[in-house]
């Protein structure tokens, strides 16, 4: 099964880790994994903000490149949801619409394909790791776009050493929506703090969810409130092994 890897490119440019915590778990999973070297963006932020042009240039370029792989996996809901809901509306009319709808219906979002595709059971964590506590947000476009909910959990229920412990309201969104975090900052701030001490009453040691948008926007605003300690990983980083320390309290 050849699979190709949409790394995404906040992932690429913010923290990579989280595409070889990806890569990892699709290897274990038996998979041959593809990455094109050339992949950027899938085009979201243009078509969110309606310039379709550019979003249609980098669907295009997106098609060109996953040519020819049996799936196509991204460590993002928001980015597995562009692709899988969104290109069929973007390509509409268009010479390729056939072929965009065959990509949509082969991409997933990681923690979907590791469940429902290639029913993975690999899921190791290190015995070392001093994360034992974590709780789960739920974002928005994986969630509401592509079904994602029962997925992560069960896979971290795999997870040596670590236990779930719900947050409340851990369905809302944290405050990101990419532009609507620029072009309404006071509400998306209030929406972040609401998050933030849904985080903090729920006592674990970390928040785990996946997708990078939203791990920036609560890891930033964590760190704003005075809160040093609490870990945000992506799920792939956990169940990779590769989750780490939570911050240094004194680090600063």
């Amino acid at each position: 099964m050849r699979v190709g890897l949409f790394v995404t490119c906040l992932v690429d440019l913010m923290r990579p880790s989280i595409g070889f915590a990806a890569l990892k778990l699709l290897e274990q999973a038996g998979c041959e994994v593809v990455v094109p070297a050339t992949q950027t963006c899938c085009g979201q932020p243009g078509y969110n903000s309606g310039d379709r042009a550019s979003a249609l240039a980098l669907a295009r370029k997106v098609l060109q490149e996953f040519d020819g792989v049996d799936y196509v996996v991204a460590p993002s809901g928001s980015c597995a949801g562009m692709i899988r809901t969104h290109y069929r509306d973007l390509f509409k009319g268009q010479p390729e619409e056939t072929r965009a709808a065959a990509l949509c219906a082969r991409t997933y979002e990681l923690t979907d394909f590791l469940v429902n595709v290639v029913k993975f059971e690999g899921v190791v964590c290190p015995k070392n790791n001093s994360i034992k506590t974590i709780t789960y947000h739920d974002s928005c476009s994986g969630m509401r776009e592509l079904g994602v909910k029962a997925q992560p959990r069960a896979l971290l229920a795999k997870a040596e050493g670590i236990t779930l412990t719900e947050m409340n309201e851990c369905e809302a969104c944290c405050g990101f929506g990419g532009t609507f975090a620029v072009k309404y900052g006071e509400i998306s701030t209030h929406i972040a703090d609401r998050k933030c001490e849904n985080i903090k009453d729920s006592g674990a040691d970390a928040v785990v969810l996946g997708d990078l948008g939203c791990m920036l926007n609560i890891e930033g605003r964590l760190r704003r409130r005075g809160d040093m300690k609490t870990a945000v990983l992506h799920v792939a980083e956990v169940l990779a092994g590769a989750a780490g320390q939570p911050v240094d309290n004194s680090s600063g």
